[in-house]
């Protein structure tokens, strides 16, 4: 476990998944969910696929490969390749077991650096194939409902910086979603107000760049955390029926696949693609307020 400590802020990430575990503030509070029965992580990874695809299958130039949701950075041990004073990285690349499921050659390189009250989160995918690789990937941070305890039922706050009206996609419990627009009409002037029943058909996800950042709102109405990011696609996400003290707020550049998906993996909604040789580079931000 890597810290990382300033006057305002001490985070820790694991190498397995290179994943945030923890955010505490100057006073002691923590702000990740930390694990549990109710849902075993606190911020993986996602890559090289967002949610689901069909079957656990996928298909590249007709061959079928099998991934599980979410993909296999979250679950894999990552090597640490840099470390400062307000930053670390880690670093992944294709392994005889990756290339059983994903036949790609990269590297993914994930960083972590504290400035002030903030956390950036940075991700660069390197193609080292000899051919065109496509890929999603995306975050997953759970972070504690002010005021909530484990038990209680859910209720929390989101403030997004869109006032207007907003779409989100049709989603299902297994991963998969539809591409038809659901008109978010108890979402008001950029206020999400969420229970239980909000998450009962999986996450709640924006597409086509609606948003560039949400807020969880604490028990006065402040923002609690802040996540800022540019992803196409933001989703929000508890386990339905189980009232988790947690929401996350998920940056994506990435979708599960469309219901009934049997096309090449190249051609799915929201795919990145990088030529040989070339580096996709993006990042999101968790502000502590």
């Amino acid at each position: 476990m890597i810290e990382l400590k300033n006057e305002q802020l001490t985070i820790r990430v694991a190498e397995l998944g290179a994943e945030l575990q923890s955010i505490k503030d100057c006073n002691g509070r923590e702000y990740l969910w930390q694990a549990g029965p109710l849902w075993p992580r606190h911020s993986p990874i996602l890559f090289p696929i967002v949610c689901s695809v069909e079957n656990d299958t996928y298909y590249v130039d007709g061959k079928p490969y099998h991934l599980p949701r979410h993909g296999f950075a979250r679950d894999t041990e990552f090597t640490l390749v840099a470390k400062g004073d307000d930053r670390v990285t880690f670093a992944l690349h294709e392994n005889e077991e990756t290339l059983k499921v994903y036949p790609f050659c990269f590297n993914l390189a994930v960083t972590y650096r504290l400035t002030d009250n903030e956390i950036h989160v940075l991700w660069h995918v390197e193609n080292t194939d000899k051919r065109d690789i496509h890929f999603q990937i995306g975050g997953h941070p759970a972070f504690n409902v002010p005021g909530m305890k484990e038990g209680d039922a859910l209720k929390g706050t989101i403030k997004l910086d869109n006032e207007g009206s907003l779409k989100a996609l049709r989603s299902h419990i297994d991963g998969s979603v539809e591409l038809t627009e659901i008109d978010m009409d108890d979402v008001e002037k950029g206020y999400i107000e969420f229970d239980d029943a909000f998450f009962a058909h999986d996450s709640v996800k924006f597409h086509d760049s609606q948003t560039h950042e949400a807020a969880l709102l604490d028990t006065d109405g402040s923002p609690a955390v802040t996540v800022s990011y540019k992803t196409p696609i933001i989703a929000f996400w508890s386990p339905y029926q189980k009232n988790a003290p947690f929401v996350c707020i998920e940056p994506w550049y990435g979708l599960g696949d469309p219901r009934g998906y049997q096309g090449e993996f190249k051609d799915k909604p929201y795919m990145n693609h990088l030529q040989s040789g070339a580096s996709f580079m993006s990042k999101y931000t968790i502000r502590i307020n």
